[in-house]
C-alpha cells in the first residue's frame, strides 16, 4: 500500500500493433499502417482501464493530506466605503450603464439595424399603446405617454439590449383590474374631487410611482433574487391565466354591451355570466367590425411568418389595420350609422408633470407590490433569454432599478406600469436590433405620434383595438400546451401550473400571484420532507454504489450497509430520516434496545437474589456456628474454649473470602452482548451513511445524528460517515458533533474508503484484505 501523501495512477497501456502481432510499421505501408492504428487506437479509447492506488482517506487524515485551512471571509461592505477615481467611474458605469457602452458604439455595423430595428417596434407600439389603454380602463393617449417615457428611461439605465420596454397587457389588466375596482364606487371619484375617467388616471399614475419606488428599492438593497421564487411554470401559467382575463376583459368592446365592474374573487366568472346574459343586447356592426380585424390581422401576422426570410421588414398589420379600421370609420360614419363605439378625441402634445396622490398610497401598495413583483419577473425572465442567445450579461439588481425608474419617473408624467412586452421584444432582435439604441427611435417615433398625429386616430373604433389586444394573446395563449408536456415530463410542475391557473382565474390577478407563490413554497418544503431513501450496493470492478433498488447488478457488501437520502437533512424531516434508515435496514432498533435493556435489567435482578439468598445463607450458617455450647469438665473448660474461638475464626475467614470470590463471579456473569442475552443480531456489522446531499446541517440534524451512532452501537453495529463536504465537516465540529467517542475517523473521503476501512475493522471474523479501486 502506498504511504500517506502519495498518491500513484497506474495507466497500463501496451503497444497496440505489438499486442496484434504485427511489427511497428516499416514492413508494410504507411497506409495500411495507418488505418490499423486507426482502428486499433478507438478500440483502445472506447476500452481503457485506470488502476489507482492510494491509501484509505478519513477526515482527519484528509485534512493533514490536503492541507486544510479555514476559508478566508471576503467582507463586501469594506469596499463600498474605498474612495477612488476609478472605483467612483465603475460605480457610474453600473448604475447608468449606457455611460459604458454608448461611447463605443459601432455606429457603421449596429446603427442601421437599429434604426430599422426601432422603427419596427414603433409601429407595433403605437396600435399597441392605444389599446392597452383600453385595457387599464384608461383613455387611449396614456398609452402613448406609457410608450413614450418609461422606453427612454430605459435606455439610461438598463443592461438588457434587447427587450422593448412598454405596454404590456399582463400590467395592463392587473392595472385595470386596480383602476375599475377603485371607481366603481361613486363616492371615490368624489373624494378625489375627480370625475370617473380623472380618478382612474389618478389611480394609474399613483400606481406607476409605488410601483417603481417599490423595484428601485428592491434593486438597491440587491432584493433581484426574489424573482428566483417565481418558478417557470408559475410564470407562464400566471401570465396564461391573465391573458384569460384579457381576453374576457375585451368581450364588452367586441359585443359593444355596457357592463357592469367586478372587483375581486370570482369577477371573471361574473363577467362571463353578464356577458352570457346581455348577448341579445349585441351590436351587430361592432362584432362585425372586430371579425374582419380579427381576420385581417390574423392573415397578416400569418404572412410575416411564411415570408420571414424573403421580408425585409415584417408587414406593419396592426398599423395598417389601425390606419384602414379609421379611414373606413371616418367614411362610412360607423359611430353615427351603426353605434359602432370610437375612440374619440385624443389630446395631443405633452402634459406637464403632477404629483402623485399621497392619500391613495395605503390604498394601492398591496396591488403595487404584487405589479412590481410580475413586472419585474417577465422582464428579467426575457432579458436572460436574449442574453444566454446573444453572449452577454445581464445584472437582475440593476434591471430592477431601471424599470423601477422607468415606472418612477412615469409616475410623474401620468403613466401606468410598465413592463417588456414579449411580441415587440422578438421584433426588436429578429429585425436587426443590437441595442437599445432602437428602443430610444421607436421612443422619438411614439413622441411624434404625441405631438403632431395623434387626433387622427379619434374615429378609430374601440372594437378594433380589442381585435388587436386578442390577436396578440396568441403566443400566451399557446402555454395551454404546457399541460401536456409537463404531464409527461414533470407532475410537480404540472401541478404548480394548475394551481397557479385555477388560483388566478378565481381568485383574481393579486390574490391569486400569492396563493401560487405560497403553493410552489411549500411544494419544496413538502419534496424536501419526502426524499427518495435507499440502499446503495456496490457495482462490480468498481468504486461506484448506486441505489440497489434502481441497479440489478449493484450488489450490497456482505456485513455493510450504506444509506443515501436523496435530500439534505434539517429539523423538518431529521425524524423520517431516523424512521427511514431503520425500516430500510430491515431492523427494529428501538424494539431490540427495549428488548436489550429489559433482559439486562432482569439479568440484574436475578444476580441481586441470588446474592441476597447467599447472603443469607451465610448469616444462617454463622449464626449456628456461634451458638455452638460445649458440655465438659471444668479440668479442659479452657483449652476447649481456645480451640473453639480459633476454629470460629477460620471459619469466618473462610467466608469472607467466598464473598469475594461470589461476588467477582456475579460481575463477571452480568450478560451485555446480543447473543449472551438470547436476542438476534443485525446481519451486518457496519453501516455507513452517504452524506454527500447535505450541503448544511442545523442542531436538529446534529442531534439526530449523534441518536442514530448511539442506537446502532447500542446493537453492536458500527457507524461511518462518508463523502461529507468540507463546509459540513466545518459546521459539525462547531455543533459538537465530534467528542471521544464520536471522531473525524469515523468520516471518510468517500462511500468506497469508508466500505474498505468497515470491511478490515470489523470486530468478529477474519479479517478482509484491502479493496483495490479499478477505475
Amino acid at each position: 500500500m502506498a504511504s500517506w501523501g502519495e498518491l500513484s495512477e497506474k495507466r497500463h497501456a501496451s503497444c497496440p500493433l505489438r499486442a496484434m502481432g504485427l511489427p511497428d510499421g516499416s514492413d508494410h505501408g504507411t497506409q495500411q499502417t495507418q488505418a490499423l492504428l486507426s482502428a486499433v487506437q478507438e478500440m483502445e479509447l472506447q476500452r481503457r482501464d485506470y488502476h489507482v492506488e492510494r491509501p484509505l482517506v478519513n477526515q482527519e487524515q484528509l485534512e493533514d493530506l490536503g492541507h486544510w485551512g479555514p476559508v478566508q471571509k471576503a467582507y463586501q461592505w469594506r469596499t463600498w466605503f474605498r474612495c477612488s477615481r476609478s472605483r467612483a467611474y465603475s460605480l457610474l458605469v453600473q448604475h447608468v450603464p449606457v455611460l459604458g457602452w454608448l461611447p463605443r458604439y459601432p455606429v457603421r455595423e449596429w446603427l442601421l439595424g437599429d434604426l430599422l430595428s426601432g422603427l419596427s417596434v414603433a409601429i407595433m407600439q403605437l396600435p399597441q399603446g392605444l389599446a392597452y389603454a383600453l385595457l387599464a380602463g384608461l383613455p387611449p393617449m396614456f398609452g402613448l405617454y406609457s410608450s413614450f417615457y418609461p422606453v427612454f428611461v430605459y435606455f439610461l439605465f438598463g443592461t438588457s439590449r434587447h427587450i422593448s420596454v412598454g405596454t404590456f397587457a399582463v400590467m395592463s389588466v392587473m392595472v385595470g383590474g386596480v383602476t375599475e375596482s377603485l371607481t366603481a364606487d361613486e363616492a371615490f371619484a368624489q373624494g378625489l374631487n375627480a370625475t370617473t375617467d380623472d380618478a382612474r388616471v389618478q389611480v394609474a399614475y399613483t400606481l406607476s410611482f409605488l410601483v417603481g419606488l417599490f423595484q428601485v428599492g428592491l434593486g438597491l438593497v440587491h432584493f433581484g433574487f426574489v424573482v428566483t421564487y417565481l418558478s417557470e411554470p408559475l410564470v407562464r401559467s400566471y401570465t396564461t391565466a391573465a391573458s384569460v382575463q384579457v381576453l374576457v376583459s375585451q368581450l364588452k368592446y367586441v359585443f359593444g354591451i355596457k357592463l357592469n365592474s367586478y372587483s375581486g374573487p370570482l369577477s371573471v366568472i361574473y363577467t362571463v355570466l353578464e356577458v352570457c346574459a346581455k348577448l341579445p343586447e349585441t351590436v351587430p356592426g361592432t362584432v362585425i367590425t372586430a371579425i374582419v380585424a380579427g381576420v385581417a390581422l390574423v392573415l397578416v401576422k400569418l404572412l410575416n411568418e411564411k415570408l420571414q426570410k424573403r421580408l425585409p421588414l415584417p408587414i406593419p398589420g396592426e398599423l395598417l389595420t389601425l390606419i384602414g379600421a379609421t379611414a373606413i370609420s371616418y367614411g362610412v360614419k360607423l359611430n353615427d350609422r351603426f353605434k359602432v363605439e370610437v375612440v374619440g378625441n385624443i389630446t395631443t402634445g405633452l402634459i406637464p408633470p403632477v404629483a402623485p396622490k399621497t392619500e391613495l398610497f395605503a390604498t394601492l401598495v398591496g396591488n403595487a407590490f404584487a405589479i412590481a413583483v410580475v413586472g419585474f419577473a417577465i422582464a428579467i425572465s426575457l432579458g436572460k433569454i436574449f442574453a444566454l442567445r446573444h453572449g452577454y450579461r445581464v445584472d437582475s439588481n440593476q434591471e430592477l432599478v431601471a424599470l423601477g425608474l422607468s415606472n418612477l419617473i412615469g409616475g410623474f408624467f401620468q403613466c401606468f406600469p410598465v413592463s417588456c412586452s414579449m411580441s415587440r421584444s422578438l421584433v426588436q432582435e429578429s429585425t436587426g436590433g443590437n441595442t437599445q439604441v432602437a428602443g430610444a427611435v421607436s421612443s422619438l417615433f411614439i413622441l411624434l405620434i404625441i405631438l403632431k398625429l395623434g387626433e387622427l386616430f379619434r374615429d378609430l373604433p374601440k372594437a378594433v383595438l380589442a381585435a388587436v389586444i386578442i390577436v396578440n394573446l396568441k403566443g400566451m395563449m399557446k402555454q395551454f400546451a404546457d399541460i401536456c408536456s409537463l404531464w409527461k415530463a414533470n407532475r410537480v410542475d404540472l401541478l404548480i401550473w394548475l394551481v397557479t391557473f385555477v388560483a388566478t382565474i378565481l381568485l383574481n390577478l393579486d390574490i391569486g400571484l400569492a396563493v401560487s407563490i405560497v403553493f410552489s413554497l411549500l411544494l419544496v418544503v413538502i419534496r424536501m420532507q419526502l426524499p427518495h431513501y435507499s440502499i446503495l450496493g456496490q457495482v462490480p470492478d468498481t468504486d461506484i454504489y448506486r441505489d440497489v433498488a434502481e441497479y440489478s447488478g449493484a450488489k450490497e457488501v456482505p456485513g455493510v450497509k450504506v444509506f443515501r437520502s436523496s435530500a439534505t437533512m434539517y429539523f423538518a424531516n431529521a425524524e423520517l430520516y431516523s424512521d427511514s434508515l431503520k425500516e430500510k435496514c430491515g431492523v427494529d432498533v428501538d424494539r431490540l434496545i427495549t428488548q436489550k435493556k429489559k433482559r439486562i435489567k432482569k439479568q440484574e435482578m436475578k444476580m441481586k437474589r441470588m446474592k441476597k439468598a447467599k447472603k443469607s445463607q451465610k448469616q444462617a450458617a454463622s449464626s449456628k456456628i456461634s451458638s455452638v455450647s460445649v458440655n465438659v469438665n471444668t479440668n479442659f473448660e479452657d483449652v476447649k474454649s481456645n480451640d473453639v474461638e480459633g476454629s470460629e475464626a477460620k471459619v469466618h475467614q473462610g467466608e469472607e473470602l467466598e464473598d469475594v470470590v461470589a461476588n467477582n463471579q456475579e460481575d463477571a456473569k452480568v450478560p451485555t452482548s446480543l447473543k449472551s442475552l438470547g436476542l438476534p443480531q443485525p446481519s451486518f456489522h457496519s453501516l455507513i451513511l452517504d452524506l454527500s446531499t447535505l450541503s448544511f446541517v442545523d442542531t436538529v440534524c446534529i442531534k439526530s445524528l449523534k441518536n442514530i451512532f448511539r442506537d446502532f452501537r447500542e446493537i453492536e453495529v458500527d457507524v461511518y460517515i462518508a463523502a461529507c463536504y468540507s463546509p459540513v465537516v466545518t459546521q459539525l465540529e462547531a455543533g459538537h458533533f465530534f467528542d471521544e467517542s464520536i471522531t473525524k475517523q469515523h468520516v471518510f473521503a468517500s462511500v468506497h474508503d469508508a466500505v474498505t476501512f468497515a470491511l478490515s475493522h470489523r470486530k468478529s471474523g477474519p479479517k478482509s484484505p484491502v479493496l483495490a479501486t479499478k477505475l
